[in-house]
């Protein structure tokens, strides 16, 4: 596993809204990754009327309130939080490798940054490590919604810029253009 993060960047969240979806299954180990997002969001200064939870039975299902709270439209950023404990079956392999894809999807589709917080680890200790412990996963989590809020914004009015310029460039080159 790489430790190889980031630098922190200091980003004023007080104007940001968040949306989560969090898990319920693995219930302990997913309220700690909620904890440690709300503090560092805090942190940052976003209140906390500007985060929106949503809590849904398991990770499978994060994929679709991550979604929905997307396109709502009403946040900058959204955090999908849950955690899978590899069992006798593969099944974790499914979950993380479904919910990655879809969540990837989702974020392209509604141009709402999504951050995969959902924790796949082999064992319980590599959970709590993860959720609890010094790895700290859930401030990573919103350390990197917080950044991408911030560009989604940036890059989001850019857009709007460049459409706004080549409406007004297709209506001075034709003023008699029907629409």
């Amino acid at each position: 596993m790489s430790q190889d993060k980031p630098k922190p960047t200091d980003i004023d969240g007080r104007d940001l809204w968040f949306g989560v979806a969090a898990a319920r299954y693995n219930g302990s180990l997913v309220d700690s990754l909620l904890e440690r997002v709300r503090r560092t969001l805090r942190d940052a200064k976003v209140p906390a009327d500007h985060i929106k939870v949503v809590r849904v039975p398991g990770s499978a299902e994060v994929p679709y309130a991550a979604h929905m709270l997307a396109m709502t439209g009403e946040y900058d950023c959204v955090i999908a939080l849950g955690v899978v404990v590899a069992g006798d079956t593969p099944h974790h392999e499914v979950i993380a490798a479904s919910t990655a894809s879809a969540l990837q999807e989702s974020a392209l589709r509604s141009e709402v940054p999504l951050i995969n917080g959902i924790v796949v680890t082999l064992d319980q200790a590599q959970a709590e490590a993860r959720c609890r412990g010094a790895l700290d996963r859930g401030a990573e989590f919103a350390k990197a919604a917080l950044e991408m809020a911030l560009h989604r914004i940036e890059l989001g009015e850019r857009l709007d810029q460049i459409a706004a310029e080549e409406k007004a460039q297709k209506d001075g080159a034709d003023p008699f253009a029907q629409n």
